[in-house]
């Protein structure tokens, strides 16, 4: 019988997982369906076919790791999406109000839920709710691809924002103790945010004007590796670190915009733009890598016995409907006069959830919450999501062909009032 070495045995089974998650992208292209959602689904699978791979405690540390590695490129993947104009600048402010109104508010509302049915603090049950109430950037950006650009752009931005400010909040309350007053809170959560982005655009500016002066071929991980290491050390000081990549990427792919004047002479624009070709790439393929990975291992430590407790189930769904309900009430004000679907819809919970969820210290935590409420949100919440944009896909897909079928219908009117007027003109002849 062939004996076959475990390290070649990791290495086929990482391979197989890429390639599947490779398979999966295309599928979830095709049917709407996230592809994060089926890499949960290949995790989970996996527990049956590898017995006992959940009780290495490794796993969930390793887990944290590659989260927020993957969570700084998904960031920097979709900051090098977006492309500045004039006409954004309410679309941008719209995002924002919505992903900071709607975490505090669904944080509130899931927190008096917890509260009731737990019987624990308003303190820990806030702490645990602003988990809950995070929009997850991770799965929501490489699954908006089908929607309008407005839809795409606003969800894009939104989807970072709750990102941000889900975790400058989750931060102040793990340090509330080194506060003395609301007021105090108040002037630390503001100063944290002013002197972050201050660093974030003395940052995006040095380092973009770095990479063209570096002349070595391999230098875009380089720049990875930076990203990475200044996201570190902002996290250390307690500064909001996903600020600065995505104002870096912003920079890097609105240098025509943040580069005038004086600061023209500064770069060679033809050269930054083949530098962020590169960079947009390299980005791309590893953060579907480090997605890939994370999503996979978390499905490893999915339990499915604990989705069948049925007072779990029932907090679960008062969440969720806490969840939307709020989303939809808050979209409608802010969206004023402009459709909410799909978007009230996409707001799937994930990677941040996951990685919250597991920074939450002994002292803080509740006993008697179950993990089955995290899966059963990030579960429902992404079959919503998916549902929503293939019925989404559909109403575009006829949309466009009645759009298809009337320019038809014009241009044989044109045909046909084109032939009139020649055959008018040999009668007068």
């Amino acid at each position: 019988m062939l004996a076959i070495k475990p390290e070649y045995i990791i290495i086929m089974g990482i391979s197989i997982i890429i390639i599947i998650s490779f398979i999966f992208n295309y599928i979830s292209r095709k049917t709407s369906i996230p592809s994060v959602l089926l890499l949960m689904v290949l995790g989970v699978s996996m527990q049956y076919l590898f017995p006992g791979i959940t009780e290495n405690e490794s796993l969930f540390n390793l887990l944290i790791v590659i989260g927020k590695m993957g969570l700084i490129l998904i960031v920097l993947e979709a900051a090098l999406d977006l492309k500045l104009k004039k006409d954004q600048i309410g679309l941008i402010v719209r995002a924002f109000l919505s992903a900071l109104i709607i975490l505090l508010a669904s944080s509130f509302a899931i927190a008096y839920i917890l509260q009731y049915f737990l019987e624990a603090s308003f303190f820990k049950s806030f702490l645990y709710a602003v988990p809950l109430s995070v929009m997850s950037s991770a799965i929501v950006i490489p699954s908006v691809s089908s929607l309008s650009e407005y839809k795409k752009e606003f969800m894009i931005y939104e989807s970072a924002f709750s990102d941000i400010f889900g975790i400058i909040l989750f931060q102040f309350l793990l340090n509330s103790d080194d506060f003395y007053s609301v007021s105090h809170v108040a002037f630390s959560l503001f100063s944290n945010i002013v002197i972050t982005l201050i660093v974030a655009v003395i940052f995006g500016y040095f380092t973009v004007w770095g990479i063209q002066k570096l002349t070595s071929h391999v230098k875009l991980f380089l720049i990875i590796a930076v990203l990475m290491l200044v996201y570190a050390i902002g996290s250390i000081f307690h500064l909001s670190s996903l600020i600065i990549i995505l104002v870096f990427g912003i920079i890097l792919n609105n240098s025509d915009l943040f580069f005038k004047g004086k600061l023209e002479k500064w770069i060679d624009k033809k050269r930054i733009k083949e530098e962020y070709k590169g960079f947009y790439i390299v980005t791309l393929e590893s953060s579907f890598l480090l997605r890939t990975v994370f999503f996979v291992m978390f499905g490893v430590t999915i339990s499915l016995m604990s989705l069948a407790n049925i007072q779990v189930a029932e907090i679960s769904a008062l969440i969720i409907i806490a969840l939307y309900l709020v989303r939809f009430i808050f979209l409608k004000i802010l969206l004023w006069k402009k459709s909410v679907f799909p978007e009230v819809f996409i707001s799937p919970r994930g990677l941040i959830t996951v990685l919250l969820f597991y920074s939450i210290p002994t002292n803080l935590k509740i006993e008697n919450f179950d993990q089955g409420i995290i899966m059963y949100i990030i579960i429902v919440t992404s079959i919503i999501m998916t549902f929503a944009l293939i019925f989404s896909k559909r109403k575009s897909r006829k949309l466009n062909d009645l759009l298809e079928e009337y320019n038809k219908i014009h241009k044989d009117i044109e045909e046909v009032t084109e032939d009139s007027f020649t055959a008018d003109d040999r009668v007068v002849k």
